[in-house]
């Protein structure tokens, strides 16, 4: 997988169900691989969801040497979960890579809009990730759709598209290469590339062997699932 090699901004938007936030966490264990010297942050920005998936694999994050920050009383019974400060704090400084999980739908997106000065200062990527497959993403109308109203509610440009076509544990390379239509679609029109493609490890492994070309994160498994977790 293809990385900066100054720190850089890897913020990750998608729909509920895209699966964007196991893609960011699995993200951030390859930055960390890729940059074993270097300083690695996840943060999680859901204050939607009451769920907080990027938790889930807060332990082994961190035991990897990864800082992880979630929302204040992420994972209680508090109602309005808060961003913390520490939050804006590693956003802003330019020794770590940070991966930012951005709450699915437009107002999930609304967090990162808090941050879009600091943001802007920092050479950063947002990424939109897209299932094809799943309801609310899975034609071109309905995709535009959200892709439109989450790029809005950031208050910046989403640079880019993951391929992340899946259909859990039924997937085979041919379940991505057949979702990478309605995405490559998408892009064209938004006019962004398609910047990566995510998959689980044994199937990722045989895209490579088949399109070596390609840009794909092997994926593993390192969040919980629990209703339609994305």
């Amino acid at each position: 997988m293809k990385l900066y090699k100054e720190p850089h901004l890897y913020i990750f938007t998608g729909h509920f169900g895209s699966g964007k936030t196991e893609t960011a966490v699995n993200f951030a264990f390859e930055l960390k691989k890729q940059k074993p010297e270097g300083k690695v942050a996840l943060l999680d920005l859901d204050i939607i969801n009451p769920f907080f998936r990027s938790a889930d694999a807060k332990k082994m994050l961190e035991d990897a040497g990864i800082t992880v920050e979630i929302p204040l009383y992420a994972n209680t019974n508090v109602d309005i979960p808060a961003l913390t400060g520490k939050m804006g704090a590693l956003i802003e400084n330019t020794e770590y890579d940070v991966v930012l999980d951005i709450g699915g739908d437009d107002l999930g997106a609304r967090a990162v809009g808090y941050y879009s000065e600091i943001i802007k200062k920092r050479p950063h990527t947002i990424y939109f990730v897209a299932n094809s497959f799943r309801p609310f993403t899975s034609t071109l109308e309905s995709a535009v759709k959200i892709y439109d109203e989450v790029e809005a509610s950031t208050s910046l440009k989403i640079n880019g598209i993951i391929n992340n076509s899946n259909l859990l544990e039924h997937t085979t390379a041919e379940t991505v290469t057949d979702g990478l239509s309605l995405v490559e679609k998408l892009a064209k029109e938004k006019d962004v590339p398609v910047l990566l493609h995510a998959a689980m490890r044994p199937v990722a492994e045989e895209l490579q062997k088949k399109f070596p070309e390609m840009n794909i994160l092997p994926m593993d498994v390192y969040v919980k699932l629990l209703f339609a977790r994305d």
